[in-house]
């Protein structure tokens, strides 16, 4: 992978002023790029809507929202099976007692991968506990809405339940364990949990957070990973464009980036091949493309692509057949999350960037 360099993206440009026009989203950064190419870099627009307001530069900081899921949690676990140290079969509660009774036990460490568990996707615990030990065993408790396997419910709790499960295995500190497995060793000098003061000009604000009576800004917007500290498995992580590229490199190299061998090419087939349930398009913790209707990849994605999306207006996908690999990092959640404007800018922007590329 060569260094992150500007590069045209004329359609993919026309997509982002329209979005700001309409007002999609005060500001944005768009990364895109070709295997064995260097990113290609747009930003547009302002941190907020005020007239005074800083510019979006390829350096600005969103809140990641759950692309943490991919990011962290999801490599993490990638990194642990190659090392065979993480058994995708084996029942998640050889770690987490409160899941080695009734159907429960059936809960393997792939079902929570792929969101199959059967553990509920959100609820609002954080009216209720605060702290990762207690979300832990709070989420322990919960009932299942359907038995392990039988079908997909996108779980943020199932998330933070697999993040205790890695923590465990691993025998670090979740934010330890996702530094030294994962930010250091693919270069992402720019992502964060809890980001540092000294980052808080760089940082695009989220939320009027009615919860917290003040706008968010440097500090997680997800309620449940805000009373966990900040530091999650589902949400949490601050970042660059620049960054999350570099993960984006790496699964379009099958594991391999600037050289060298991170993932086991094997391993990132796996963990981004969607799953034989019934009705889902998840693999192991990516998502791919839905097969008819909206999707956020759009309509020019193969049927090979994987990604992800976050709440607060973020995206990533990669397709390895094209090798190709376009990211939208916005606060399209500010000051309101009632502005879901950004729905049709995401599939829009991904069409682009793969027509721009294509006609190089």
């Amino acid at each position: 992978m060569k260094s992150d360099e500007a590069g045209p993206l004329v359609a993919a440009n026309a997509v982002l002023q329209r979005a700001l026009a309409e007002r999609a989203f005060p500001g944005a950064v768009v990364a895109a790029g070709r295997r064995g190419e260097a990113t290609r870099v747009l930003a547009g627009g302002r941190l907020t809507y005020a007239s005074d307001a800083d510019p979006v530069t390829a350096r600005t900081l969103y809140d990641l929202a759950s692309l943490t899921k991919v990011l962290a949690t999801t490599t993490v676990a990638m990194r642990l099976y190659d090392s065979g140290r993480l058994d995708l079969e084996q029942p998640a509660g050889e770690w987490l007692p409160g899941l080695r009774a009734g159907p429960k036990a059936r809960i393997t460490v792939a079902h929570l991968l792929d969101h199959s568990s059967g553990i509920p996707g959100w609820l609002p615990l954080f009216r209720e506990v605060s702290g990762w030990a207690a979300y832990v065993e709070r989420i322990e408790q919960v009932d299942l809405t359907h038995p392990p396997g039988a079908q997909a419910e996108y779980s943020d709790l199932g998330f933070a339940l697999l993040g205790a499960v890695l923590e465990r295995v691993a025998g670090e500190p979740w934010e330890r364990l996702v530094r030294e497995s994962v930010l250091t060793p693919l270069g992402m000098s720019e992502t964060a949990y809890c980001p540092e003061p000294a980052w808080r000009p760089r940082i695009a604000p989220t939320e009027l957070c009615a919860w917290r009576g003040r706008l968010l800004h440097g500090e997680v917007h997800d309620e449940n990973a805000f009373a966990m500290g900040g530091v999650a498995p589902h949400a949490g992580l601050f970042g660059t464009a620049g960054d999350v590229a570099r993960l984006a490199h790496l699964m379009l190299d099958g594991g391999v980036l600037d050289g060298r061998r991170l993932v086991l090419a094997e391993s990132a087939a796996r963990f981004t091949r969607r799953t034989t349930i019934p009705g889902s398009t998840r693999a192991l913790g990516w998502d791919t493309p839905s097969d008819t209707g909206y999707s956020t990849a759009g309509a020019r994605m193969s049927r090979h692509a994987f990604g992800h999306t976050g709440f607060t207006g973020t995206s990533l996908w990669i397709d390895p057949e094209r090798g190709v690999f376009v990211i939208l990092l916005s606060n399209r959640v500010h000051p309101t999350r009632d502005n879901d404007g950004i729905r049709w800018v995401r599939p829009a922007l991904a069409d682009a960037v793969l027509s721009d590329l294509d006609h190089e």
